[in-house]
């Protein structure tokens, strides 16, 4: 059998500093992945005068999947190649506690929910522009019972929500809820009160969804609403799924209940593709420093080696990590300790061996 191949980007400022340990630990157990660094970025355009080479994209066509670290810089095409090439319509962010994490709740004990984000359409299209050029579509607010132009001069930004995109990211997430088999429960969440033609287009989706899955419990809130219970009853939630903006704010809001994006993996999957990155940024402010928290990309890593049926080795890792923060000497900075990036991956490469 031939062995997997995962295309590898270790990311900006202090990416590299987990990515590149985390590659080397999964080398390590010899799981039968070979790892390819495809060349992009400032490196690639010295080289080949673009930024994302075509060579770059072959490889990651011909990869069974790609990890990614997080960027803010120049493999940025990358990740919009990742996102909208290659169709990864359903973000999967896991909220799991953890004994050890430094969460702000009195009680995290038991918080284990999954948000789905749509992570493709909503807002994100990017389509915006001057209301000007709007001006000759005679556009009525039924809420401010005034035209957009008499409104007078700004900006505007088109959300779409559409039939396809609802359908399969809500469908993954029932799906999802059924692998899982905990709770068993779907919650749909947006604005469909204030929005209730686009985003009531996605509860209405949700409601025709849940009919083909009698198996699992469905339920829906106002966005507002279930930002106040995630806040007061985490614990209730097994699987939610939600349009791109609110799952991009409501995921990084979970990950503060249990204790900071340093914790918080995510996985980005398609039909037929799927690439895996922490949910926090390039930390430029401690690059360099050693003390970044590889937390969440060694989990995100697990999320890996689920998604290319090594699903054994992937809870090696989440195993792993729960007898790393068994012990305090082992907590990172973020997480109210004084062990360095590299303490950790020695006590992770201990609890592994």
């Amino acid at each position: 059998m031939s062995n997997k191949q995962v295309a590898v980007f270790m990311g900006d400022d202090a990416s590299p500093e987990v990515m590149a340990p985390t590659v080397a630990l999964l080398r390590a157990m010899d799981l039968g992945i070979d790892f390819i660094e495809p060349l992009v970025g400032k490196a690639a355009k010295a080289q080949t005068g673009t930024l994302f080479p075509d060579e770059a994209k072959a490889q990651i066509d011909q990869a069974d999947a790609t990890f990614f670290g997080s960027t803010s810089g120049d493999s940025t095409p990358v990740l919009f190649y990742l996102r909208w090439g290659k169709q990864t319509f359903a973000n999967v962010r896991p909220c799991t506690f953890v004994p050890g994490y430094n969460s702000p709740m009195a009680n995290p004990q038991g918080i284990d929910f999954a948000i789905i984000r749509e992570n493709l359409e909503d807002l994100y299209l990017g389509l915006e522009g001057d209301t000007r050029d709007l001006a000759g579509l005679n556009l009525y607010s039924r809420h401010a019972r005034a035209n957009l132009a008499d409104l007078g001069p700004g900006k505007y930004a088109i959300k779409a929500i559409t039939e396809r995109g609802s359908e399969r990211v809500i469908r993954y997430a029932f799906e999802l809820a059924r692998k899982r088999n905990k709770q068993r429960k779907v919650t749909v969440t947006c604005k469909y009160n204030m929005l209730a033609v686009a985003d009531g287009l996605f509860l209405e989706m949700g409601k025709s969804i849940a009919k083909e899955y009698p198996d699992i419990a469905f339920d829906h809130y106002i966005i507002d609403d279930f930002l106040c219970r995630m806040i007061t009853n985490p614990n209730a939630l097994d699987v939610v799924v939600m349009p791109n903006l609110y799952g991009d704010i409501m995921s990084d809001g979970a990950a503060g209940l249990i204790g900071g994006l340093g914790l918080a993996p995510s996985g980005c999957y398609g039909d037929d593709y799927a690439y895996f990155e922490s949910a926090h940024g390039t930390a430029p402010d401690i690059a360099g420093k050693n003390i970044i928290n590889p937390t969440a990309t060694v989990l995100s890593a697990a999320m890996l080696l689920d998604y290319l049926g090594k699903d054994s080795a992937g809870q090696s890792l989440r195993d792993g990590i729960t007898k790393v923060y068994a012990d305090p000497a082992n907590h990172t900075v973020d997480q109210g300790g004084s062990a360095s990036t590299s303490d950790f991956f020695a006590a992770l490469e201990g609890v592994l061996a």
